[in-house]
């Protein structure tokens, strides 16, 4: 009798030893109020989504309120590009989300030290009923985000105590976490027979609700505003606020909330054009996290898998806990971008060059060792097509992927395996760029070998004379005539303007991409602003190429509210499919892509070896895609936008939500801040711009 009271007692003990345990896991735990560190704060709304932006000290976040039939709650932290998210089923009637009070940054300790926001919501709803919890990389919630079962290891269960909802977690590996607490202030907690947890309004369908949303990743460090931007920059505040809540001193970020890590071609590509109003420090912490990872052959990192991600894919490879980040080589274009960036400063700079190129990185290797690196990289890869300039001889994507370059949703391309932008543009610039540095001596104590760097100049000529001829594409008045009238009457738009932009004559082009045997695919597409930014092309060449681009939409790329990146009008029925208003890599307008194009003008301009009719073309082509980078002031920081007609009339549609679009957009970008530094000229300002 003794030994089964003793018995039970155990177990009274230990059921409250787990109720203890589960109390202290699902309570609301005090949090301590973040101090110190300037204060970034700032929203942003487009169409049905509310974003909302919090930094200060090591707190970092973008909180993302859907409103509609398919409402969700994310939250997206820069430390470790983590999250916490509820996506909530199909509503009867649209919810709609309204006032976000007394956001704040916090911390809290639950296996290390964990930040982030608390904040109250309203939302306007009969009741909100939750699909799913996703905690985790935010890799892992995109993927969510399109369909992708999420690994049963990063699976949350909720924890109901009264009025309050918890979802909580280690990370796989033990360290930190993450935490998401709903507690109803107005409204009421369900929890039905199937276990599905209700929040229903109150009488007046309204919610009143306190969100508490913690990450346990490492902060990153800010690079404070007054260390960002010199005296040239623009006095575009949500510009300055979004390009500082994506600048850190470690790396600075692509884009939130889906892409809230390193990309190296974003990072190149903003900092080329964002180098007139940045100061040093930041220049040097961007092309730092480019040379950070460089890997052993010179190739440039696209992105990184980090955090919890990085720990899922090597779970997955060889059974280790590990969260060393994973590198992702498989972009073509970031490998010839380097030498492009670096050129540009370093011979702006002189006299910061010397120490930069004496830095070291994590490794122990000095930057200038790793830049002739990434160099000899550039002119191994160039050396098949200098000796005998063919198309199977030009650089191709990589083998087994679809993507190689700033395209890279698996059609951006049309299928191609040569990148027009690559091969007739990057390549060549990369190369003159070798040759100036070269030329400069900055790179003298680390070219003991410039038997290979000292081609250059040969290979570039090649180069620029003979890979752009491959991507020309060429139609007859009466062809191009008809395509334009079959085009505008699918997409249900008046063809006038574009049919009288013809004036009778035939439309000659630079296509996207080459197919796998040479052939052209026929997409017209916006890249030759890389060309005007970064070659120097002859007057023909810019003729050639600013017709092709610059006439109305579809004859062209040009639309009311702004330049839309691809047109398949002269395309093949297969092709039309795939590059609509719906498709990210479509007819659609991304914000940086009109600032590459203006900033490629002004280059252009400054040139005194230009005959005056070029000069009058490109002054009043710049004129044009002023006019219409005005009409989308109040989205140009966001990734991409989208249109539709409306009584005969263009008009912005924000992408993402609209039913055949393929994903979203963020609405923050790091190269939609660019228009810090890309300022419309004078006499444009003085029209009224």
């Amino acid at each position: 009798m003794i030994f089964n009271f003793a018995i039970k007692s155990i177990k009274i003990i230990f059921v409250m030893l787990f109720l203890v345990f589960l109390s202290a896991c699902t309570q609301d735990q005090e949090s301590g109020l973040i101090e110190g560190g300037e204060l970034l704060h700032f929203v942003v709304q487009e169409g049905k989504i509310h974003n909302e932006f919090y930094r200060q000290g090591p707190v970092a976040a973008h909180m993302v309120l859907t409103s509609g039939l398919k409402p969700r709650l994310i939250v997206a932290f820069p430390a470790g590009n983590s999250g916490v998210s509820l996506w909530f089923k199909q509503a009867i009637d649209p919810v709609q989300w309204q006032n976000v009070e007394s956001m704040t940054g916090i911390h809290q300790y639950n296996a290390g030290a964990l930040y982030g926001i608390e904040a109250f919501l309203t939302v306007s709803a009969t009741e909100l009923t939750l699909d799913t919890a996703v905690l985790g990389n935010i890799r892992t919630i995109r993927d969510h985000m399109h369909g992708v079962k999420i690994p049963e290891t990063v699976e949350t269960s909720a924890a109901i105590i009264n009025n309050k909802v918890t979802w909580s977690r280690n990370r796989l590996d033990g360290q930190g976490g993450y935490k998401l607490l709903i507690e109803v202030i107005d409204g009421e907690l369900i929890r039905d027979e199937a276990s599905t947890i209700i929040f229903k309004a109150n009488k007046d369908r309204k919610l009143r609700l306190r969100m508490v949303a913690l990450t346990g990743d490492t902060p990153l460090t800010p690079i404070e505003s007054d260390a960002l931007l010199n005296q040239n920059a623009a006095d575009d505040l949500l510009s300055r606020q979004i390009l500082s809540f994506l600048t850190y001193k470690e790396k600075m970020l692509a884009g939130s909330w889906r892409f809230l890590t390193y990309f190296g071609r974003d990072t190149l590509l903003s900092l080329r054009m964002l180098m007139p109003v940045l100061k040093p420090e930041a220049i040097e912490a961007g092309l730092g996290s480019v040379i950070e990872r460089l890997n052993s052959n010179g190739d440039v990192a696209h992105e990184e898998d980090i955090g919890e991600f990085a720990i899922l894919r090597h779970l997955q490879e060889k059974g280790d806990a590990d969260n060393t980040p994973i590198f992702d080589y498989k972009m073509v274009d970031d490998d010839y971008m380097l030498s492009m960036i670096v050129a540009h400063y370093l011979l702006s700079h002189k006299d910061r060059a010397a120490d930069f190129l004496a830095r070291k990185t994590v490794r122990g290797q000095t930057y200038g060792d790793a830049l002739v690196g990434n160099m000899k990289f550039v002119l191994k890869t160039a050396e098949s097509f200098a000796n005998s300039p063919v198309a199977r001889n030009l650089v191709a994507i990589k083998q087994g992927v679809q993507v190689g370059e700033w395209r890279d949703s698996n059609e951006g391309l049309g299928g191609g395996r040569y990148a027009f932008n690559v091969n007739a543009i990057f390549v060549p610039a990369a190369l003159e760029a070798i040759v100036r540095l070269k030329n400069s001596a900055m790179l003298d104590l680390y070219m003991a070998d410039e038997t290979l760097l000292s081609r250059a100049e040969s290979y570039g000529r090649v180069w620029r004379e003979k890979a752009p001829e491959l991507f020309k594409v060429s139609l007859s008045a009466t062809a191009a005539r008809q395509s334009v009238v079959d085009h505008a009457a699918r997409l249900n738009l008046p063809a006038g303007p574009a049919l009288s932009s013809l004036n009778g004559a035939g439309v000659g082009y630079y296509g996207v991409s080459l197919d796998e045997h040479g052939k052209v695919i026929p997409i017209i597409n916006s890249d030759v602003g890389f060309m005007m930014l970064f070659n120097t092309p002859t007057a023909e060449d810019i003729e050639y190429a600013l017709r092709g681009i610059m006439r109305p939409f579809p004859a062209g790329l040009m639309t009311p509210v702004g330049l839309v990146v691809a047109n398949a009008v002269y395309a093949p029925e297969e092709l039309k499919k795939i590059f609509t208003n719906g498709h990210y890599h479509g007819s659609v307008i991304w914000s940086w892509q009109q600032a590459l194009l203006a900033a490629g003008f002004e280059r252009q301009l400054m040139r005194d070896d230009l005959p005056e009719a070029t000069r009058q073309l490109i002054t009043g082509y710049q004129n044009n895609l002023w006019q219409v980078i005005k009409e989308g002031q109040k989205v140009k920081t966001s990734e991409l936008w989208s249109w539709t007609i409306k009584d005969n009339k263009f008009t912005i549609a924000p992408f993402g939500q609209g039913q055949d679009h393929s994903t979203e957009s963020n609405a923050a970008q790091l190269w939609s801040t660019v228009y810090l530094a890309v300022q419309a000229p004078d006499i444009i300002k003085s029209k009224g711009f």
